[in-house]
């Protein structure tokens, strides 16, 4: 029988994400829109971002925390352009833009001494490898593969070399170690579900220090500079952005940061997207028919929550039936894996995504698999 109880709202996409719970239009405030970014006025709203990002993460205060164009891609690739180069590196990668990073580490900027440290989809490399006398660059929580690092103990405190981590889908919904990374690229998009196009960066006094005494010796594109004439720009995180923000984007985030804030911070937004992934190892336990890409419940996303069909896991026709059926019957919208990995679901379960709505999509999903098959 089809199912009669519907989610309130059907959005499941893993990027853009939903929403904040309660999030309107009229809720932004739109006193910056049409304003300089240079302004008084502009720049206290994008530090008053800033501060609440710090806020709500709780991002050390010696850190460098400020807004980079082109969204997690831009902040990650100002990262590795502008701090690469004078250690050998170890490359971490067990998803799609795992290895985006390695592409661009060993094709463009074509460093030699390099370790790739990377396994195949639904598992976590050997993190044993990685050495603490190179730098590291790696993907904390993988979206096309359901899989996280559970944690940072692998990390050496005490490390020569730096820690780049693209966070995207990490940060709001997994407790951070901050003292372990060096620079940490994400993106509004995600977790919190802010529009795109803007990317956030947050460097370490290690990074800062890199940054004052090496020089990359390839050209630097300028919407990746973090220096001006060997000099550290510190105005980019004081509220200075790089090139002209979207104000808009940016009452937006803040909107959501508050939310955030207001409903008790981090560990709120931790405890929302851990109950979301605990409904869904409840069906999937009790489900024969699908299991989790992610081999091992402690590697297990509860962000981005993977899910493939066990009669048929190298095929995509079931998962894209599926998805299309649940759409038309407007219960889940954007459900289907990403395409350059394996056939797979993808359900958010970030902390905007209402556990209540993904437990009345469960059933959906058993309805639709019979229907299908």
């Amino acid at each position: 029988m089809q199912p009669i109880l519907r989610p309130q709202n059907p959005h499941f996409s893993s990027g853009p994400t939903k929403k904040r719970p309660g999030w309107s239009l009229q809720h932004l405030n739109t006193a910056s829109l049409g304003r300089s970014h240079r302004s008084s006025y502009g720049v206290g709203r994008i530090r008053h971002l800033i501060a609440l990002t710090r806020d709500l993460l709780e991002i050390p205060d010696d850190y460098y925390v400020g807004i980079i164009p082109g969204s997690c891609t831009g902040a990650m690739e100002a990262a590795l352009w502008s701090l690469l180069g004078p250690l050998p590196v170890d490359l971490v990668a067990f998803d799609v833009f795992g290895h985006l990073w390695v592409h661009d580490v060993l094709r463009e900027l074509q460093l030699q001494d390099i370790h790739l440290i990377d396994t195949i989809p639904g598992f976590l490399p050997d993190l044993s490898l990685v050495k603490p006398t190179h730098d590291l660059v790696f993907t904390w929580n993988g979206t096309t593969t359901g899989i996280t690092v559970p944690n940072g103990n692998w990390i050496n405190s005490n490390r020569k070399g730096l820690v780049i981590c693209d966070a995207i889908s990490a940060l709001f919904a997994t407790s951070f170690p901050w003292h372990k990374m060096d620079a940490v690229a994400f993106s509004w998009q995600k977790a919190i579900g802010g529009e795109a196009a803007h990317g956030m960066l947050v460097l370490s006094p290690r990074a800062v220090e890199r940054l004052k005494t090496y020089t990359p010796p390839w050209p630097l594109p300028r919407l990746f500079r973090l220096t001006h004439e060997g000099q550290f720009s510190k105005e980019i995180f004081e509220g200075m952005t790089i090139n002209t923000p979207s104000f808009l984007c940016i009452e937006d985030c803040i909107d959501a940061l508050s939310w955030g804030i207001s409903i008790g911070g981090l560990p709120a937004l931790i405890a929302r997207s851990k109950a979301n992934l605990s409904v869904v190892e409840e069906w999937v336990d009790d489900t024969p028919w699908i299991e989790f890409l992610a081999h091992d419940a402690y590697s297990r996303s509860s962000t981005s929550i993977c899910l493939r069909f066990t009669e048929a896991p190298k095929d995509w026709e079931l998962p894209m039936a599926i998805a299309k059926l649940l759409e038309e019957e407007g219960v889940a919208f954007d459900i289907l894996g990403h395409t350059r990995s394996v056939p797979h679901l993808r359900l958010w379960g970030g902390p905007t995504i209402e556990t209540s709505d993904l437990k009345a999509l469960l059933p959906w999903i058993t309805w639709a698999h019979k229907k299908i098959t």
